[in-house]
């Protein structure tokens, strides 16, 4: 039995750019500017660290600002990646199957991805309520926690209703 060639069209194939553009690119713009800045403020706290050890004043706590801002940027990107489609995809198993089929393995995908991210947010919302009460604080800067804890679990929320949406959005192409 031979195995079909993969589609060269990129039309045949149901993808996340024929089943989820439907968001406007605003929110995903502003996912970018946020992840951004956080990046930035990241970039610039180790750069004015590792300059400041080398010139005998170092900047205390920039770790834990670093770090702060990268929960921020990772969250963001994983919303923005979302919102426009734009999680790499293999086909190599999509290409040689039925249009039937790879539009349910196109839902099946982002079935699972909203699961998942659902149980993140979940578990993520979990931990900060678990910790709420004792008010974690980073060690040097006395940076609270908690806002950063609700921040990932809201952008792991919002990318699984964006899978979930693209999910039905597929269903209903079929």
């Amino acid at each position: 039995m031979a195995v079909p060639a993969p589609s060269e069209n990129a039309q045949d194939r149901p993808s996340e750019e024929n089943t989820a553009r439907v968001i406007p690119r605003w929110p995903a713009r502003l996912t970018f500017v946020l992840g951004a800045v956080a990046l930035l403020t990241a970039m610039v706290t180790d750069t004015v660290a590792v300059a400041g050890r080398h010139l005998g004043a170092p900047l205390l706590g920039s770790i834990e600002i670093v770090q702060t801002a990268m929960s921020i940027a990772g969250s963001s990107s994983i919303v923005g990646a979302t919102l426009m489609g734009f999680h790499a995809s293999i086909h190599v198993l999509t290409d040689r199957v039925s249009p039937s089929a790879r539009l349910l393995l196109l839902v099946m995908a982002n079935l699972l991805a909203a699961i998942f991210f659902a149980i993140l947010s979940f578990g993520c919302a979990w931990i900060a309520w678990d910790l709420h009460d004792g008010q974690e604080l980073t060690e040097l800067l006395s940076l609270p926690l908690l806002p950063f804890r609700i921040f990932v679990s809201c952008a792991f929320a919002v990318t699984g209703a964006a899978f979930a949406w693209r999910a039905c959005r597929s269903a209903r192409a079929s």
